[in-house]
């Protein structure tokens, strides 16, 4: 996995939308995921997921990989996988946390599912 060197120096932008993908790698922390797999979990499209994790990995939150198998004999283009840093884990559901406080229920109504309630 490519990491960012030394400690996160601040939290990333914190969007709904990276709460959101943020979330998403909170329910299985281990879990490795490709960005269209991420969009399609949180409903989110490419040119919203991308720039996200690139924010979350410059910061060290978030780690990623490219796949090793060939794109070519998968006829489809390469993957980058990524996966919640060891930091991510930590300061990830701490951030959360402080912008629901802020914000209130705003999260939760817009996205419930992402929240362990009913989807609507």
């Amino acid at each position: 996995m490519a990491t960012t060197e030394g400690p996160p120096v601040r939290a990333p932008k914190m969007t709904l939308q990276t709460c959101q993908v943020l979330r998403a790698f909170l329910e299985e922390p281990s879990e490795e995921m490709y960005g269209l797999q991420i969009g399609e979990k949180v409903e989110l499209e490419s040119g919203t997921i991308h720039p996200i994790l690139a924010r979350l990995e410059r910061v060290g939150w978030v780690e990623s990989r490219w796949e090793d198998a060939d794109p070519r004999e998968q006829k489809r283009p390469r993957r980058r996988y990524y996966r919640l840093s060891s930091a991510g884990a930590v300061q990830a559901p701490k951030e959360i946390a402080r912008i629901i406080s802020r914000r209130g229920a705003l999260s939760y109504v817009l996205r419930p599912d992402l929240n362990g309630g009913a989807s609507t």
